[in-house]
């Protein structure tokens, strides 16, 4: 059932998630589509969800926003410190005490930040790293992004004996989850671009404009909409990496199909979780810790198509 609607107000608006905002100019949505979107938004009772550019709207577009509720999504340079989810653009910008922070970067660039992640640790109220490359990722990644996680991991548990409740999205969401908790692209979440049209998520967008899935005057239909649930999606629906994206849109890209996770996907998922079991155990080897939560299992597989081989 659809809870999100997402809505892209510029062709430039920043991106929170895998895929690159490809386009340079400027486009804003038209207030009358904006105004359209919003009433569907009512009509079907789900969650606004604004995606900002880099620059200032004009006065007018606030004040339409301003007519529901709504969550906002925004680069820094809005200069909004009260966006519910502010996108920082590289490593040198400090996020604002309290505010909940995404940062995008390569594995590369992430392994050479680790220091400013448990910096930013600190001060925020949680922060999502999305890494960018995920396509690209290979067996000796995986071995370096273990020991990262791994020394991060230590950095993490010094911020909890410390009296601190660090969010790390690679690291704390799967000691606290008890089910999936995944996008939800195409499922319980649609976008809605500046030209009008849906798009399962942000990313099929930027690929292909003429990928969507309707429009504000004819309504929103998705062929085979019963793929991109979770039901529908045989590996997914049996895995407990609970915490991974299981992003449809890089599904699509590395297997043809929506509901079919690649192994880079699931590789990376899974060294995550296995670092956040390493920290759950380290941190209750120091006193009680989360003691309503089972511990996270062992398992001898990074990826679940190696398991079903086996």
């Amino acid at each position: 059932m659809l809870q999100y609607m997402i809505i892209l107000l510029d062709d430039t608006s920043t991106s929170f998630c895998h895929y690159e905002t490809t386009k340079t100019e400027r486009n804003l949505i038209s207030l009358d589509n904006l105004r359209k979107a919003i009433r569907l938004a009512m009509i079907e009772n789900v969650t606004a969800q604004m995606v900002y550019p880099a620059y200032e709207l004009p006065q007018e577009y606030y004040e339409v926003i301003n007519t529901i509720d709504h969550s906002d999504i925004a680069p820094l340079e809005q200069k909004n410190e009260n966006s519910d989810v502010i996108v920082l653009k590289d490593w040198q910008y400090n996020p604002p005490k309290g505010c909940v922070a995404v940062v995008r970067a390569t594995l590369a660039a992430l392994l050479e930040h680790g220091e400013v992640v448990n910096e930013w640790l600190k001060t925020v109220a949680r922060l999502n790293v999305v890494i960018t490359d995920v396509d690209t990722f290979t067996d000796d990644d995986q071995k370096q992004y273990a020991d990262f996680l791994q020394k991060l991991g230590k950095g993490v548990e010094q911020l909890f004996m410390n009296g601190l409740s660090p969010q790390l999205n690679l690291l704390t969401d799967r000691m606290m989850l008890t089910s999936m908790n995944n996008c939800g692209a195409g499922d319980t979440c649609i976008t809605l671009a500046p030209n009008g049209k849906f798009y399962i998520c942000p990313a099929f967008y930027y690929e292909n404009p003429d990928d969507n899935v309707g429009d504000l005057e004819q309504g929103i239909n998705i062929p085979n909409k019963q793929l991109y649930k979770l039901g529908y999606a045989p590996i997914c629906r049996e895995c407990d990496s609970w915490h991974c994206k299981r992003c449809v849109w890089l599904n699509r890209k590395l297997t043809l199909e929506v509901n079919t996770p690649s192994h880079e996907q699931c590789v990376m998922a899974h060294t995550e979780r296995n670092a956040s079991r390493q920290l759950m155990v380290s941190i209750r080897e120091k006193g009680i810790f989360l003691p309503d939560k089972e511990l996270i299992p062992e398992i001898d597989y990074l990826d679940p198509f190696n398991k079903i081989k086996k």
